[in-house]
């Protein structure tokens, strides 16, 4: 109990002396809300939790609790008072006087009841800014921690392979490089803010098998090393991520759950990690109940521990009484159990949890101005013009048709871990049993498209039809919006998703997609309206990118916002009003077709358009792409280290950009790098930097990069991480399809890397 001791000498000391018990009780949790029980989340989950009530869960203590103000509405204040008694009787159950460790929640900001809704990951993506990720990731975890949590279950770093994949709206995108920039500084802020950043999900899980939730992954051991963990290395040796969550697929026929070589030995032991492994909900248990591969949850506790989960989440289920029979039995040591414990007691230990816990405060406001402002901010610097003939931005439109079925809906604005989508929708769109509290709110404010579109157009006549809903719409539907249309000026037409949950939804964890077709008959809808002739501006608010087919070539202007969270509509009307510069990039690239191949920009030759094949990947809009209201003009990039770089060198490249329009604007510089020749078999192209430039009008700046040679780094054919000799092409672009000049250097010689060393990040600075 010395806090001048160093908190690991602590927690060794602590599990010298506890009983068996005690210490498996520190690696188990326990679902309980501060205002109501649980409840189950998920297809399958009410056969997973083992039938151990609270008491009995606690009287040996306990390692966490499970979203207690995440499982239902409760007043904050209150809450936070519950939530401490709580935890005044977790520390009175056992001798040592440990409170557990309490998460949440927090991919759209803390996912409780009135907490602030931030945009999705895939808009956190989109910024292309990872120091806004931070501030916005900071101020999520001071107000969890500001209330008795302390492990928040974000950020995602799983790479889109297939955007049918209903939790892509969860990722930050489809290129490593990106998601472990962005992820890493929301890691980073998140433990700034008091809270431990929990990484997931460890590792392939987004490269499921034909884009199902929960499907089996098939990929090589190169594949993964140097796409989908990439990201995670850099949030553990960057942005130090304290914590790892693994995911529920199964890579090659092994479970990520029981997964020892990822675990350890990547993870622990080439990674240097020093946090703790958190199971994903029941992923314990489906080694037995899914995977097969454990004949019961004794062995399912055995073999999860043994790999490296040192928590099971979300219940006291494998980790119970099925652990001590696995211990008892010799099928697991009990040192396993001790290394467990001593990893989980040493962060509790760090985070004060052995000592007096503080007064909870008495008054919380959980979306205050300032955190709206920041969302607001975040999300206005996500919207992504796609395309525009002229047409915005609006020029004081006097009748405006507002149409679609998502531009008088509040939810559409917020993803599926938000706490409204989360519990079920309160709308008309899945009214009484699919929601879980019906008779309560959204909690924050959030204003609609045509809401905004009207305080922002104060002089303009609108007319609103919603043109049937996100899944069906009659012909009358359609055709009223048909006619709003064409009596109006311009027509504003929205379009997307109803995010959900488990088929609740058409984007969202367990929502996958057959295809990139807008879901119900929004296509019909769009190519209706657009052939009235109007002038139509298309814009679509989605958890996914959509194929919006031959609308795409008739449109005056495409904008594309990804749940863009509770300030999203004011985001939005900003961007078409043009009182913000649009700023976005894409995160993942528009497919031309609804049947379109899965495809990301980060794939080798023989993934693109080609004479041996009749299909054709190329996305309508690639990776990267963005369009300003005003134009830029670039220099030719500039060499500024030698031609030649040795193995464990660095390459300077700069480009100088000016801003030739007459408005304020972003531009988005992007640092490809591209291996002609390779002893495997490389991407075309991967990103490798970026740095934005906000420029005035006539403004010039200058965009630098120092990339380390160990970026050009590949799995080699005997399996280890090798810089090769030969020549390197640095190619600076507005986008993956939009090149504007390359450089050529010579790496003298090949040097081996060892594992946890390789530089990870290019320097990117702006002068």
């Amino acid at each position: 109990m010395d806090t001048d001791t160093p908190a690991a000498e602590r927690a060794a000391g602590l599990v010298k002396r506890m009983t068996l018990e005690e210490k498996c009780a520190q690696l188990a949790s326990l679902w309980r809300g501060v205002d109501a029980d649980a409840g189950d989340m998920a297809p399958h989950q009410s056969e997973q939790t083992g039938g151990v009530n609270g008491d009995e869960a606690m009287s040996h203590g306990l390692g966490q609790l499970t979203r207690p103000f995440g499982s239902a509405p409760v007043e904050p204040a209150k809450g936070a008072a519950r939530l401490a008694g709580l935890q005044r009787q977790i520390k009175g159950s056992n001798r040592f006087g440990i409170a557990a460790l309490v998460h949440e929640e927090c991919l759209t900001g803390f996912m409780a009841h009135g907490s602030t809704i931030f945009p999705t990951a895939l808009a956190w993506g989109a910024t292309f800014d990872p120091d806004l990720i931070r501030a916005v990731a900071r101020r999520i975890g001071e107000t969890m921690r500001g209330v008795g949590v302390h492990q928040g279950l974000a950020p995602v770093l799983d790479v889109v392979a297939d955007s049918r994949w209903g939790r892509t709206e969860e990722t930050i995108g489809e290129d490593p490089y990106l998601i472990g920039t962005v992820g890493g500084a929301y890691a980073a802020g998140l433990q700034e803010g008091g809270v431990l950043a929990t990484l997931k999900h460890f590792a392939g899980y987004s490269a499921s098998h034909a884009a199902r939730n929960f499907g089996p992954v098939y990929m090589g051991p190169r594949q993964i090393a140097e796409t989908y963990l990439t990201p995670f290395e850099m949030a553990v040796r960057i942005g130090r991520a304290r914590s790892v969550m693994p995911s529920y697929a199964a890579n090659d026929g092994v479970p990520s759950h029981a997964n020892h070589r990822q675990l350890t030995g990547i993870l622990r032991e080439e990674w240097g990690f020093e946090g703790t492994v958190v199971a994903d909900y029941f992923g314990v248990n489906f080694l037995n109940s899914l995977h097969g591969v454990a004949a019961d949850r004794s062995t399912a506790a055995s073999l999860s521990l043994s790999a490296g989960v040192d928590v099971e989440l979300p219940n006291v289920d494998c980790y119970g009484s099925p652990l001590l029979e696995a211990v008892r039995s010799g099928a697991v040591e009990e040192d396993v159990v001790d290394r467990a414990a001593e990893r989980v007691l040493t962060q509790k230990i760090e985070l004060g949890l052995l000592d007096e816990l503080p007064e909870p405060p008495t008054e919380v406001d959980f979306d205050p101005p300032e955190a709206r402002a920041l969302a607001a901010e975040c999300a206005r610097r996500s919207i992504v013009l796609l395309a525009n003939d002229g047409t915005l931005p609006l020029q004081s439109p006097k009748r405006l048709a507002v149409v679609g079925p998502v531009a008088g809906d509040q939810a559409v604005m917020l993803g599926c871990y938000a706490f409204p989508n989360h519990h079920g929708r309160t709308d008309a769109e899945a009214p009484g049993p699919d929601s879980r509290y019906p008779h309560v709110d959204l909690g924050v404010e959030v204003p609609t498209l045509v809401e905004r579109l009207a305080a922002d157009l104060p002089g303009a006549e609108i007319e609103h039809v919603a043109g049937g809903t996100v899944l069906d719409a009659e012909d009358v539907d359609i055709e009223a919006a048909v006619h709003a249309a064409a009596r109006a000026e311009l027509a504003v037409v929205a379009v997307g998703d109803r995010p959900g949950m488990f088929g609740r939804g058409t984007t969202g964890e367990g929502c996958d997609a057959p295809s990139h077709a807008l879901p119900g008959r929004q296509a019909e809808l769009l190519a209706a309206v657009i052939a009235t002739g109007t002038p139509t501006v298309v814009v679509v608010i989605s958890g996914r990118p959509y194929a919006l087919g031959d609308a795409a070539a008739g449109a005056a202007a495409i904008v594309q916002a990804f749940l863009p969270g509770e300030e999203g509509a004011v985001a939005i009307s900003e961007v078409l009003t043009g009182a913000a510069e649009p700023e976005g990039r894409l995160p993942v690239g528009v497919p031309a077709r609804a049947d379109s191949p899965p495809a990301t920009y980060l794939g080798p030759q023989l993934t693109r358009r080609s004479e041996v094949s009749t299909v054709d990947p190329t996305p309508l809009f690639h990776f990267g792409h963005g369009l300003s209201y005003t134009s830029f003009e670039w220099g030719e990039p500039q060499l500024r280290s030698g031609a030649e770089v040795a193995p464990d060198g660095v390459v300077k490249v700069a480009v100088r950009v000016r801003n030739t329009g007459s408005r304020a604007g972003v531009e988005v510089v992007q640092l490809y790098l591209h291996d002609p020749v390779a002893s495997t078999v490389r991407p075309v192209q991967r990103l490798v930097g970026f740095a934005k430039l906000r420029l005035g009008a006539g403004e010039t700046a200058e965009a630098h990069f120092a990339m380390p040679v160990d970026l050009a780094a590949l799995i080699g054919v005997d399996g280890e991480w090798i810089v090769e000799a030969g020549a390197l092409e640095l190619r600076l672009a507005r986008s993956a399809d939009d090149i504007v000049g390359s450089l050529e250097v010579e790496v003298t010689e090949p040097r081996r890397i060892e594992f946890g060393t390789r530089r990870l990040e290019t320097e990117a600075t702006v002068g």
